[in-house]
């Protein structure tokens, strides 16, 4: 399954693209996440909540697929 998420900003942390797309509350809830969740940023595991996720990138978290995207104004 395919999901594309528009940013209006070049870069996101991860913390906050989770919780954007809606599988955490809070960003304090990120770390639990990380730790119990596969998640991948353009094939690479990702150094904690505050990892960088920019346009173009693409991140797998679990079994789903999420391409970043350059929101059009």
């Amino acid at each position: 399954m395919n999901n594309e998420i528009y940013l209006k900003d070049d870069v996101i942390t991860l913390g906050q693209l989770l919780k954007k797309i809606g599988l955490i509350d809070t960003g304090g809830s990120a770390k639990g996440y990380l730790l119990s969740n596969k998640i991948l940023i353009n094939n690479r595991t990702p150094n904690g909540r505050s990892a960088k996720v920019k346009i173009g990138d693409i991140v797998w978290i679990n079994n789903k697929v999420f391409m970043i995207k350059k929101l059009e104004k």
